[in-house]
Formats: structure tokens, sequence, C-alpha cells
């Protein structure tokens, strides 16, 4: 079935919905909106009755009674007087009606002989149409009546909806396995971060296990960074708005910005950081360049602020303070495709190591030419700029899919897309070519001919943000990390309080050689302290008894259902050592 045809038969089944809840609940519940969804659709109602999870098996069966009765699905054209008339009990539908041009036609469905809705279609002649489909309602939430938190609460039925069965249990199949990698749900249960509502929304704590494994994240980026030429800055978190008001920031993207002070009043106005190019380029301007200083690469470890809207937020993934492996690169235009090149190298050798290059598509993200106010430069500036990023990737062979609108008020870029467990998707890594604010800040250099000139600038991540990096990776490896990655490598079990010296000799001889161990020195049985161990994801447990003691051995249990008796220690050393320095994946 076609795409087309899907989205029609949800839209189709969105009125039986809206029917069947009018048949059970009675003329007291207000219609609202019903729109066809990626995976099935929702309907919008204003009730005084609270719709529960008794109500869903009585909803299922009367939709099933509607399309059973093979009821048509009939349009009619209206004036704005009649539409009025027909929906002047639905307080919703007759503010729609008011929204509309006066000339426009009106249309509306009336599903069977005692249901109608206002609505454009189209949808399936009668609902016999509808007759193999399977559907299911799967929750109830509010929601604010055209997403505006001045608007009423109503609340939303959402049901998933496919042309069969078999589509429909596949995807339910799906979600169950997407909860239980939901890195909300689960980096919440491995105790690698918490929030608290007094401390605010995108503002999360990251706990022991959590700031361990960005750590090791931060380390090996940096470490990177510097074999590829790259030279660490450290910049401040805030600065005047004098700053922001040079690089376009204050103009383009104050609202995006946590401002300290009065704009309106005080002298001297602060704002937090929300990316780090205008600090770093001060790195540049401290002194005369010429072109034998080129290519140069700043790095940075930053902590950035951007003031999210409440209802975007969403665990690590999009969050108001947040840490990134940020660069800015400044080049002759000669040197301008090849330090591209390195950028994207650098950024896919970070994904390959990491396990998430096969998940990875990139956009080419373009300005809008019909929304000129929301950038700065030139047409002709951002037509070099894009067909000069256009012929780069082309070179590369890079396939892309095209925003339009993505961009970054200063220049194109190329976003590397990473789609969560629920199939949303949001940008990791970013590449931007810039040929607009190294004039704006006066950056310039001494070229051969001697004659000055504004270099162009790179601006990118590594690695994309580490929260919402930590983010992908709890739900990759549903909490499994690769050894190099994990917060705790190996744990060490002794059987009883007895053995507890050999077990500290064992983890002073891993940690030495850099293993991350701890020991379960809990009074609680050995398989008490195997299954905890487990629950925790930890991928090596070394168990310690008097045969282990006796031998100079260990037993060995890995998470992969290894189970190894009368091991060497020196030997598992070796094994984990190599493994960690070579970051094998799981």
């Amino acid at each position: 079935m076609e795409q087309k045809d899907v989205m029609i038969g949800r839209h189709s089944l969105a009125h039986v919905l809206a029917k069947a809840v009018k048949n059970l609940f009675g003329e007291e519940v207000k219609l609202a909106i019903g729109p066809a969804i990626e995976d099935g659709f929702y309907y919008d109602f204003d009730s005084s009755k609270t719709f529960t999870e008794d109500d869903i098996p009585k909803i299922e069966k009367e939709m099933q009674k509607i399309i059973g009765h093979s009821e048509k699905f009939e349009r009619k054209v209206l004036s704005k007087i009649e539409a009025k008339s027909i929906f002047k009990d639905e307080p919703y539908k007759l503010e729609l009606i008011d929204e509309l041009p006066e000339n426009e036609e009106i249309t509306a469905y009336t599903l069977g002989d005692n249901f109608i809705d206002l609505c454009r279609g189209p949808h399936v002649e009668n609902t016999s149409k509808l007759q193999n489909w399977g559907y299911k309602v799967s929750r109830v939430n509010g929601a604010y009546w055209k997403g505006s938190e001045r608007n009423k609460m109503l609340q939303r039925i959402y049901v998933y909806a496919f042309p069969d069965k078999k589509q429909l249990n596949e995807h339910i199949q799906m979600l169950e396995e997407a909860r239980k990698r939901d890195h909300n749900k689960l980096g919440r249960e491995l105790e690698i971060f918490t929030t608290v509502d007094y401390i605010g929304q995108g503002l999360p704590i990251m706990l022991p296990n959590g700031a361990r494994i960005i750590q090791t994240l931060q380390r090996f980026v940096e470490d990177e960074e510097q074999k590829r030429g790259w030279l660490l800055t450290k910049t401040p978190f805030m600065a005047k708005s004098d700053l922001y008001k040079i690089s376009g920031h204050w103009d383009h993207y104050r609202d995006g910005m946590f401002v300290l002070g009065d704009p309106e009043n005080d002298k001297e106005v602060l704002a937090l950081r929300p990316m780090t190019c205008p600090f770093q380029y001060q790195a540049y301007l401290n002194k005369a360049r010429s072109y034998k200083d080129l290519p140069l690469r700043y790095n940075e470890t930053s902590t950035l602020f951007r003031n999210e809207a409440s209802g975007e937020m969403h665990g690590l993934i999009r969050v108001r303070q947040f840490t990134i492996s940020e660069g800015h690169l400044m080049c002759t235009p000669e040197q301008l495709e090849d330090e591209f090149r390195g950028c994207l190298e650098l950024a896919n050798y970070m994904l390959k190591t990491l396990g998430l290059y096969e998940d990875a598509s990139y956009r080419f993200s373009q300005w809008d030419p019909n929304n000129r106010e929301k950038y700065i430069g030139t047409n002709e500036q951002w037509d070099e700029a894009q067909n000069t990023m256009e012929k780069i990737l082309k070179d590369l062979g890079i396939k892309y899919e095209i925003g339009v609108g993505e961009a970054a008020f200063y220049g194109p870029k190329l976003d590397i897309q990473i789609k969560n467990v629920w199939g949303k998707e949001d940008t990791l890594i970013t590449i931007q070519i810039d040929q607009m604010l190294a004039e704006k800040f006066g950056m310039e250099y001494t070229d051969k001919d001697g004659v000055k000139k504004n270099p162009y600038i790179i601006h990118r991540t590594s690695i994309g943000c580490y929260e919402r990096t930590l983010a992908y990776l709890i739900e990759k490896y549903a909490g499994a990390f690769p050894v190099w990655l994990a917060p705790v490598q190996v744990k060490v079990l002794p059987i009883s309080e007895k053995f507890i010296d050999k077990c500290n000799e064992i983890k002073s001889q891993l940690e030495n050689v850099g293993v991350r161990v701890e020991i379960d020195d809990r009074n609680e049985k050995i398989g008490y302290k195997i299954r905890s161990a487990s629950s925790m994801k930890i991928p090596y447990m070394i168990i310690v008894g008097e045969e282990e003691v006796n031998s100079n051995t260990i037993s060995l249990r890995g998470r992969r259902n290894e189970n190894v008796s009368g091991l060497k220690i020196e030997d598992f050393i070796a094994r984990i050592t190599k493994e960690i320095k070579d970051k094998v994946l799981n």
C-alpha cells in the first residue's frame, strides 16, 4: 500500500475514533482535531469525563462495531454560515471555521447517519475498507489546544494504526524493545544520571557512572584531536552582550540565550555562551597572522547553555546545559576542501570507534532565501558558500538529504544525524562553512602577495554533545557498554568475608594497569552478587573462593555467557587491557 493510502486510512480511522467516543460518552464530549501521524493518528477531545485505561477496550470495541457496519464517508461542501450552524455546539470547530477566509470552500464529512466532522479529507469510501487494518489505542495524554500553554488542556487519545495486524504487531514489538533501551529509563536504572525538579528541566545530574563515561570519552576525544593538529583553548562561560552583537547572536539567537541583567536598563549585560566561536576568535586575534600560520585549528571541551523550550527537552538528548567537543578552524580558500575533509574524517572515525557509524545519516543544511531576516550576509555570499560545500560533498562522495532553512544564521552546514530508539532524529555532529564572521570580527591574515584577507572558518564538532552521545550509546548497547567505555569494567566477588584480602590484591593488580574495578564485599550470597552485577551490565565478574585462593587463579564470568575457571590473573589482565586499548566493540 502506498504511503498516501496509508495516511488516508489512518485519517479515516481518526473519524471512526471520534464517532466511537461520542457514541460512548455523549454529546458533552467536544471535538478538537485528529490528524494522521507516522505510526497512526490521534484525536483531541474536551470532556469533563477523564478517559482511563478501563475505557480503552470499550473504545476499541465501539470502533470495531462502526467498521463492521460498513458506514459511508460522504463529503459535504458548506458555506461559512452553514458550517457554523452545523457545528454550533462544537466550540473548537467554530474557532477553526472563524479562522478560514470568507471565500474559502469549507468541507465536512459525514460518517453514517449521526456523525459529521469538519475536514478537508480525503477518506476511504466506507468503513468496510478498514476491516483488515490493525489498530490499537495506545495511550491518553494531556495536550493544550493548538499546542499553547495559554489554551485549555484537552485529552489526546493516541492510536497505532497499520494496514494489517501483522504490521501492527511488529510495531508494538519494536516499541517494547525501544522501552527496554530508552536511555531516559535505562540511564536512571544503571545510575548514570538523574534529574531533580527543583534544579530544573534540561539540567541533568551526572552520577558517578555517567561522569566516568563522559570523562573517558572526553580524554579520548582531546587526545585524538591533539594527534590531528588541534590546539586546546579554554574560554569563559559568559560574555558581555557586546561580543554577541559583533557575532550576530544578539540579533539572531537572543531568545535561545540565558541573559544576565536587563538589556533595557542595565549598563552591562552578560549572557551565558550558547556556542564557543566568538570566544575562540579572540585567540586568533591575539596577534597578527600570515598565510604561514594557516590552517589554525582551535578545539575546546565547551560547556554551553541554550534556553530550550520546556516541551522540547528529553532526557540527555535535548538539555539546557551541555558539554561539546567544539572546534574552529581558520584557513585559506585553497585549504578549505582538505580541511573540511579532515573534519569529516575525524567525525566518522569517532562514530566508527563508538559503533554509531552505521546509524548515521547526512543532511546538507541550507539557508531559506524566503526567510531573509533569519540570516546575515548577501545572497552572493550564501550562493558561494553553498556551492563550495556542495562541491566538497560531491568530491567526497557523501550521500545527503537537503534541509532548507536548517543552516546557521552565518553559513551552511553538514549535519550528521542519529535516530533515538523512538525514531526521533537529532543532530549529533555538525561541520559548517563560514565566510562571514571573520570579517565581522576583523580576523585577517597577510597572504603571499602581501594583501590582507579574511580567512574561511570551519565550525565543527568531532563527537558532538557528550550528553546526547551518551544517550545514544545507552540505547545502542542497551546499557551493556563496550569494555573501554564501561564505568565499572570488573566486579570482584568474594564468596565470603575471609577472601576479601585476596580480592583486594586482585583489585590492586587491575587498578595498576588502569582497569576500573570494584569489590562487592556485602554480606550476601554469591548468587545475589552475581545477579546484582549482571543487572548493572558489568562486563566481567571475578569470583574468588577457596579453590581460587589455593590455586592462585580466578574464576571469570563474562557478560556474554562466558564462564571460565582456573584462569591466571596475568592472562586476564593481558586480555582486558588489549580489549580496552583496541576499543573493541561488543
